[in-house]
């Protein structure tokens, strides 16, 4: 698909942003269009799932018949199958006559289950039967009936996780996700961010009247560093409460941080800010990692200057037991150095088969072999991340958990490029 045929689909959709991530979500959804593979999309809440089903069916087979959308998370669990598949009369209580369900209805069209992974365990076993040879039975029926559904499924849970709780059934992931298509999240997105602002903006001053509000320069810059745990839903909401709320029609960085909720760790900067650290900030193992390794490093350079403190004082005492006049190497009988019981530091004995300065070199060869297999570990763990998204160095440094411009510095510094 050219990139001309992107931006009309853009254009008719309202999709508004030029990400690279999103134009693939936009190019698969093209290319499975004129299929009947099932399409399971995943992204955060508030990306926009919403979007792609629609423009699925519009440019499928299907287009001239039904496309319904149904919320899963929005009905209760006791009427879902009644919903999805109808019911007979009698079937339960209140069900005063025969009704078909959306499966009846959309035959031959185009059904949107969003939030799948809020089914039922046994409405998930019914929709698999419909996956797998078109048939399902009413509420209270006996009959089988037959329907010609493409299902484009969406859902923002981790759907890997609910199968290994046993909240979702193993075989229904895979039907539903033939072709899996993921709306990246609005804080990956840079540039588009100011996009959707302006947008959204002109938008709002139209149906309220009014004049657009506009950002200064350093509200630009905290908009598109804001990590947007809502996402384009919560930029579309905050923008209309600032224009509608704010008389003054220029938003400086004061004005901006009052509708702006506070986010944890919300910096995008890697997990060290100091030397006291939450740990409720380490949210996997990969940070772990990296804090154990930065530990390692300050202890290691903590012991040297302790070894260089002790070794100089050694020197110093030393020096106190030699004649002003003594030729040559004074040998002091060899003694230890037992630390306080306050400072609890290493026992530590020095004979006179070394001098101070060998015992410093032998220190300084220690940290720098210590600091190398660290540099080891780093380097072999971007190097791995890069590998497995391909050289992509935006993906790797959030696989990563760090910044960008991090990222780069260390390629750089661990000739990767």
């Amino acid at each position: 698909m050219s990139k001309i045929d992107i931006q009309n689909i853009k254009l008719r959709f309202g999709i508004i942003g030029n990400y690279e991530g999103l134009n693939r979500a936009i190019d698969v959804a093209l290319q499975v269009s004129p299929t009947d593979l099932s399409v399971l999309i995943t992204g955060e809440s508030g990306v926009g799932k919403e979007t792609f089903p629609k423009i699925i069916h519009s440019f499928s087979r299907r287009k001239h018949n039904q496309y319904i959308a149904v919320n899963c998370g929005a009905i209760p669990e006791g009427t879902i199958d009644s919903e999805l598949f109808g019911h007979e009369k009698g079937a339960f209580t209140g069900a005063i006559s025969d009704r078909n369900g959306y499966f009846a209805e959309a035959d031959g069209g185009t059904i949107f289950l969003d939030e799948v992974g809020e089914l039922p365990l046994a409405t998930q076993a019914r929709l698999l039967r419909v996956l797998e040879s078109g048939e399902y039975i009413k509420v209270g029926s006996s009959k089988v009936q037959k329907t010609d559904v493409r299902i484009v499924a969406a859902t923002n849970v981790n759907l890997t996780d609910a199968i290994a709780k046993g909240k979702f059934r193993e075989d229904l992931y895979y039907r539903l996700n033939t072709v899996p298509i993921f709306v990246p999240p609005l804080r990956e997105r840079g540039g588009d961010i100011l996009l959707l602002f302006r947008k959204f903006a002109s938008d709002f001053a139209e149906k309220y009247h009014m004049p657009s509000i506009q950002l200064t320069a350093d509200a630009r810059h905290v908009l598109v560093s804001y990590p947007w745990p809502g996402n384009v839903r919560q930029l579309k909401n905050i923008t209309e409460q600032i224009s509608i709320i704010e008389p003054n029609r220029e938003i400086s960085l004061d004005i901006l941080n009052n509708y702006l909720p506070k986010v944890p760790n919300s910096s995008g900067m890697p997990m060290i800010y100091g030397d006291k650290m939450d740990s409720q900030q380490f949210h996997n193992e990969r940070e772990i990692l990296y804090q154990v390794l930065f530990d390692m490093r300050r202890d290691v350079t903590e012991l040297k200057k302790l070894v260089n403190h002790l070794m100089k004082e050694k020197e110093d005492d030393t020096s106190l037991h030699k004649p002003n006049n003594a030729v040559g190497y004074y040998h002091e009988p060899e003694r230890s150095i037992v630390p306080s019981p306050v400072n609890q530091l290493p026992t530590i004995n020095l004979t006179p088969k070394k001098t101070v300065n060998e015992y410093i070199q032998d220190t300084d060869e220690y940290v720098e072999e210590e600091s190398l297999s660290l540099d080891e570990v780093e380097k072999e763990m971007i190097k791995k991340a890069l590998e497995r998204h391909h050289g992509r160095r935006k993906l790797a440094a959030k696989d990563l958990n760090i910044s960008e411009r991090t990222l780069y510095r260390k390629i750089k510094e661990y000739d990767l490029e």
